[in-house]
């Protein structure tokens, strides 16, 4: 008996999901969120890819992966499918406002999206085949996250999108490539020997954090075709003795892998990020930005925050404190609660553009951040993760106290983002890259994804060839 013939488990129970799974048949929200959220990560992938941590992932990707036919995205010219994941995953992650979600903490799109989308251009596959790829890779990459318990491998120092994210590409990729119901349980199975994603990151600001969905895009496609091969691979890949669910978490909660498989879909549950950073801080932000507005609150007002922060993510955006205070670069202020409440009240806004060494040096905004502290409340984390609610206090100058209690960040489903907004972030992040009729040209596009006999046309756009 070889080891993928053993008795099935959550593995197999993910491939029939996924194996069965056709365009045509999804519900039309589902069509239209998948649409939205492709779109999202085109917007934001171009956009980092202009980011420092960029070009090295391309130019690795060139000189592995040449000759190729995907498009390395942003970054002109192609390589091969695998290795354009790898670059096109890492620009995705590089400006922190790829799509994220509550329950499993994690970034889908990132590592589901340029893996699907490579393939799919490399072997001129049509569109549809796309779409089905990307819904069966947020499912499995969603439900792997849920079951690691996100705050429980924080504690233990993984990321969950790259523990995650592999085996969600695993699963958009088996599909492209056609593998069968056996197939795609040992995509799945290899996957679990290639998960990885360190935290490490957060101890000096450096750029592997936005490795970690690139590599998970790049390891996907490898695991897929590996069994396509025949490859064997462990059908216990999750829940066995020494699997990923006893590997990458203390509190694995592995019920969650298959729970309700089949009567809903996992894209339905994504949230958009409005603002450039972690998603821990964008309550913490709204709540600035509400008291900044209501009160018409001038910096000089303010003489110290508070700010109440989940557990799940204070080891991300709060502790130590005194590091928090005093972020040394983009990716430390990315993780810090401080720095976003103080940017938040002193810019009046969070995007991309606040979030720059300049600000990072700021002497008011630095001012600011050593008057802010954390602490963390039973009552915020009673409704963790299904929702993220932060509170933030503001002591005034007059001796005057404010405070708010924000229950779902901007952007989260019981809190969305409008079609017009989601587009108009897509604009604002692409035309940093193309010029406006091929921004409007990708947009139009990829609403209308099922016109694509292929992604050929879209892969030249998003490689800057217009």
């Amino acid at each position: 008996m070889t080891p993928d013939e053993r008795r099935p488990g959550a593995a197999d129970a993910l491939a029939g999901f996924c194996c069965e799974l056709r365009w045509a048949s999804l519900p039309a929200p589902v069509r239209e969120r998948t649409r939205e959220l492709v779109l999202d990560l085109a917007g934001v992938a171009l956009r980092g890819s202009l980011e420092p941590s960029s070009g090295p992932a391309a130019a690795v990707a060139r000189r592995l992966g040449s000759p190729g036919a995907a498009s390395l995205i942003g970054a002109g010219g192609t390589a091969s499918a695998s290795w354009a994941a790898l670059a096109n995953g890492t620009a995705a992650h590089a400006i922190e406002m790829d799509d994220v979600t509550a329950s499993s903490s994690l970034h889908p799109a990132a590592a589901v999206i340029p893996a699907a989308l490579a393939l799919a251009e490399e072997r001129a596959l049509p569109a549809t085949a796309f779409g089905e790829a990307v819904v069966a890779g947020y499912e499995v990459t969603m439900r792997v996250g849920d079951a690691l318990n996100a705050a429980s491998a924080y504690r233990r120092g993984f990321h969950p999108t790259g523990v995650a994210g592999v085996f969600g590409a695993a699963a958009a990729a088996g599909r492209l490539l056609g593998l069968d119901r056996s197939g795609l349980a040992r995509a799945l199975g290899v996957a679990g020997t290639l998960a990885s994603g360190s935290l490490e990151y957060l101890s000096d600001g450096s750029w592997t954090k936005r490795l970690n969905p690139g590599w998970a895009a790049h390891a996907g496609i490898v695991a897929a075709h590996l069994a396509a091969e025949e490859f064997t691979a462990p059908a216990s890949v999750f829940e066995g003795r020494l699997g990923v669910l006893h590997a990458y978490t203390d509190e694995p909660r592995p019920e969650l892998l298959t729970a309700g498989l089949g009567e809903g879909f996992a894209v339905m549950r994504v949230s958009i990020k409005p603002y450039a950073c972690c998603r821990y801080n964008h309550a913490l932000i709204d709540g600035a930005l509400g008291l900044r507005r209501t009160h018409g609150l001038r910096p000089a007002d303010v003489e110290a925050i508070r700010l109440g922060v989940l557990s799940g993510g204070a080891v991300l955006v709060a502790e130590p404190i005194a590091e928090k205070r005093s972020p040394r670069n983009v990716v430390d202020a990315q993780f810090s609660a401080p720095f976003a409440a103080a940017v938040a009240l002193i810019r009046g806004s969070a995007g991309l553009a606040d979030y720059t060494q300049s600000n990072v040096d700021d002497r008011a905004i630095r001012s600011l951040m050593a008057r802010t502290d954390c602490y963390q409340d039973p009552a915020l984390d009673a409704v963790y993760p299904a929702h993220w609610p932060a509170a933030v206090e503001l002591r005034l100058r007059d001796g005057r106290r404010l405070a708010i209690h924000v229950d779902d960040a901007s952007g989260d489903p019981a809190n969305p983002v409008s079609a017009a907004d989601l587009r108009a972030k897509f604009e604002q992040l692409a035309s940093a890259v193309l010029p406006r009729g091929a921004v409007d040209e990708l947009a139009e596009r990829l609403l209308h994804l099922e016109a694509e006999a292929d992604l050929r046309r879209v892969g030249t756009l998003l490689r800057r060839e217009t």
